[in-house]
């Protein structure tokens, strides 16, 4: 099996998105169903790569396209698809790429958090998490269950919940040994036995753009 940087499962995100992130798992959900589930509309969404998807995140909206890298900018059907999903022609506050991996749709954000206050949504057919650091260090966890949020709190402190202790909903307790975000997602990986691809992750991902999202 190719892995990415670092042969671990969930905890490479955490390097390779050091600045923020959002992961969120949502299971037995596809990835169109999950970006629907946040609000996204499919006419709207569009394959993207991480690397595209942060040059639009970061353009400036007086930026020319034809600064974007992975953009042709005289295909006119190109531009018109990335207009019509409000990729262009201002930036939005985010961007939600999703995939799919071992029965369970995922969600990468990077700097944002969309995911997070839809985790009841998210959680319909079983159980959905979304993992988040925001610029300044700080994570939260948001946890749901068959169409409930369950829980949210902070990794480093999970006993500081705004619903169920982490220990009680889950039965992760932080040793304090890792940043609160690397133990979770070392958690998840013994609890759920994801593998995800870096690989599949750096490679185009249905996309959907928000500009009203919770970012970090």
């Amino acid at each position: 099996m190719n892995r990415g940087p670092g042969e671990n499962g969930l905890r490479w995100i955490a390097d390779a998105y050091n600045t923020s992130f959002t992961l969120t798992l949502s299971e037995g959900l596809s990835p169109y169903e999950l970006l629907r589930n946040v609000g996204a509309e499919e006419h709207r969404i569009v394959p993207l790569t991480r690397s595209a998807a942060c040059d639009l995140l970061l353009r400036d909206v007086e930026d020319h396209i034809s600064d974007l890298d992975f953009l042709d900018w005289e295909d006119a059907a190109a531009v018109t698809r990335l207009t019509n999903g409000g990729f262009l022609p201002a930036p939005p506050d985010s961007i939600v790429r999703a995939g799919s991996v071992a029965g369970w749709a995922y969600a990468l954000e990077e700097f944002s958090c969309r995911t997070g206050p839809y985790i009841a949504a998210l959680s319909r057919r079983g159980r959905a998490f979304a993992v988040h650091r925001n610029a300044k260090g700080m994570s939260r966890v948001d946890y749901g269950l068959h169409g409930e949020a369950v829980t949210s709190f902070e990794p480093g402190l999970p006993h500081l919940a705004n619903d169920a202790p982490a220990e009680v909903a889950l039965g992760f307790v932080h040793r304090g040994d890792e940043v609160g975000d690397v133990a979770f997602l070392r958690f998840l990986e013994g609890e759920l036995g994801i593998f995800l691809p870096w690989e599949q992750t750096e490679a185009e991902l249905p996309a959907a753009a928000f500009t009203d999202s919770a970012s970090g």
